[in-house]
């Protein structure tokens, strides 16, 4: 896992840029803490922070294939896994290709130099991409197929910018740090649009998609995406090929040179995860897998159950520990470090935008993954399970399936992400965020594929999935990201594997909810392996703080910036609202959907006065 840069202007020679390209590549430290390459030839110029996961000592980046420095056929810099890469190195040895390391890196590489453009449908993983192609003067852009690791670029007039995260490039003075209204709308509402970012002029690579740059300009295509095809198998079947592909996906992803770990939830998802992980690595005798899990202190006794947390993670956890064997570790957090100012401001620069959705879990997750980062580099989680499989409430309700927009963003689930209500009305009326989201939304139902002859519930639920996994999933793989390459953590995860993605997405919604439970299908392919109050537990999101004080810290820190007339956030809040919010009794346990106004406000005032931006609405 790593941190990439690129820099292509077709008008000038690169070589002399070699300042500017390491202070673009330096913004990335954290993502790759363990080497950094530089490489510039011509037009061009490539940066490369290396966490060194495969081949230690051989995958250094950027790797240059059929020469040195600027006379190299090709060059790549590349952030990611590839989990096939011991069978296409093979068959790319039969097709008389010669291999100087052992990386993955080198297997993609040769990949591209074999296949052409064409390389990446080959690619099992997840990853982002950058090939320089010396003899067709031709830059490419690739990013894997679910958009696990992020990949964002910035046309010039004469050639591109591109990096892991927006900062890289805002470090390039060609940039402006300007964000417009359909920018502040994507960052103050759970629309996520695919290839859209949040800075004005720049874009992200769409998962799935080839981006391909020339002196004659810029062009995009996709070698992967969603289709629907028929579902032929019958229940049993579907079944076993389920748990077949999760036993193959979890060995290949095991596969690592550094300690590895699994992220432990108790839930229906990780707990599957981490017992097949087990069941692999007894199998090759590789000793006991190593687990990790999250919560707060004193949450069990002050817990209260709300809308969508049931119970407390702990007891779940303990007894899928115990049921596989895992070398367990629990990392207890104080809600107290979940406001300190310099993990607030890590974040932060990890996020390069408000991490307002979810509030306190930005935090929570970076201390986390800062935790098993003393203890491990790897780490297998269960991302994407909820939204491939139907875990979700808004699955289920009738008036989400059917409402004319996103599930999440009806009734009874909008509420948790709600991060406009402490802002001023003037404002809100001028973003007119219903209208962007309601012109989102048709575009994202175009693109939902048809399967002719299908029936009319499994047309609806066909679209709640497509949204899901092409929306939804992308806000939690980014959080994940960011969160966990911040401490130089990978974190790996089985359910985004396109083949296990192609075949759920295409069973009917009857088998998927065969047994009147959400998740059927997953809970049937691991039930072997999982003790019975796993596999009874419902569907519960990630812990969440419900510590007053908490909330109360959040308000302190409001009250500050409210002293403060040169604060950037003051002119955008209903002063108002604010009072109200400020005058209102602390609760005695604090909610997150109720803190969703006030996290918005301080992250948007952090944001705007340390990346220094300009709103153009």
């Amino acid at each position: 896992m790593c941190g990439i840069v690129g820099w292509l202007d077709f008008t000038r020679d690169l070589r002399r840029e070699g300042d500017l390209l390491r202070q673009m590549t330096d913004t990335l430290a954290c993502r790759g803490p363990d080497a950094e390459g530089i490489w510039q030839s011509g037009p061009v110029a490539f940066g490369h922070r290396r966490l060194a996961i495969i081949d230690l000592e051989g995958g250094r980046q950027p790797m240059l294939a059929d020469g040195e420095g600027s006379e190299a056929m090709a060059a790549l810099t590349f952030c990611g896994e590839v989990y096939n890469y011991r069978e296409l190195r093979t068959e790319l040895v039969g097709h008389g290709h010669r291999f100087r390391t052992a990386s993955d890196t080198e297997v993609v590489l040769r990949a591209y130099l074999h296949w052409g453009a064409d390389f990446a449908s080959h690619l099992n993983g997840m990853f982002a991409i950058g090939i320089w192609d010396a003899a067709r003067q031709e830059l490419l852009l690739v990013r894997d197929r679910m958009g696990v690791k992020p990949l964002y670029y910035f046309p010039t007039a004469n050639g591109v910018l591109f990096g892991s995260e927006p900062k890289a490039i805002l470090a390039n003075p060609q940039v402006s740090r300007s964000v417009d209204r359909e920018g502040l709308c994507e960052a103050l509402d759970m629309v996520k649009t695919p290839g859209r970012a949040i800075f004005r002029g720049m874009h992200e690579v769409v998962p799935g998609e080839l981006v391909r740059i020339t002196r004659s300009g810029l062009g995009r295509s996709r070698y992967w995406q969603l289709t629907a095809t028929e579902h032929t198998d019958d229940r049993p079947t579907t079944i076993a090929t389920v748990r077949e592909l999760l036993e193959d996906i979890v060995a290949r992803q095991l596969i690592s040179d550094v300690p590895v770990c699994t992220l432990l939830s108790g839930g229906l998802d990780s707990s599957a995860i981490t017992a097949i992980a087990a069941q692999v690595l007894s199998r090759e005798g590789r000793g006991r897998v190593n687990s990790f899990s999250v919560d707060f202190t004193g949450a069990a006794d002050r817990f209260q159950p709300d809308a969508v947390r049931g119970a407390a993670d702990a007891p779940f956890v303990r007894d899928l520990a115990r049921h596989v064997g895992t070398r367990h570790r629990e990392i207890l957090l104080d809600s107290r470090e979940l406001t300190d100012p310099a993990v607030r401001a890590a974040v932060l620069r990890a996020t390069d935008v408000p991490p307002a959705f979810w509030g306190d879990m930005w935090p929570s997750l970076y201390l986390l993954f800062r935790a098993v980062r003393q203890q491990s580099t790897v780490a297998l989680s269960g991302e994407s399970a909820d939204e491939l499989f139907g875990g979700y409430l808004w699955f289920h309700r009738p008036e989400a399936v059917d409402a004319p927009t996103f599930p999440w963003l009806t009734s009874g689930s909008a509420r948790y992400f709600g991060g406009t209500s402490l802002l001023d009305q003037g404002l809100l009326e001028k973003l007119d965020i219903p209208g962007y989201r309601a012109d989102r939304y048709a575009e994202a139902l175009a693109e939902v594929p048809v399967l002719p002859g299908e029936g009319a519930e499994d047309r609806r639920l066909r679209k709640v999935g497509y949204l899901a996994l092409t929306r939804f999933v992308q806000t939690l793989l980014d959080r994940k990201d960011r969160m966990s390459m911040a401490v130089g953590l990978e974190v790996r995860v089985p359910f985004c594997d396109h083949r296990l993605v192609e075949y759920v997405f295409n069973t009917p919604w009857a088998m998927k909810t065969f047994d009147g439970k959400e998740k059927s299908l997953l809970r049937a392919a691991a039930g072997d392996l999982l003790p019975a109050s796993i596999l009874e537990r419902k569907k519960t999101p990630y812990p969440a703080t419900q510590d007053p004080q908490y909330e109360a810290a959040l308000r302190a820190e409001l009250v500050e910036i409210l002293a403060d007339a040169d604060a950037p956030i003051r002119p955008l809040l209903n002063m108002k609202r604010v009072q109200q919010m400020l005058d209102r009794s602390l609760p005695a346990a604090s909610l997150p959907y109720s803190r969703g106004g006030l996290e918005m406000a301080l992250w948007m005032n952090r944001w705007l006065t340390e990346y220094d931006v300009t709103l153009d609405i």
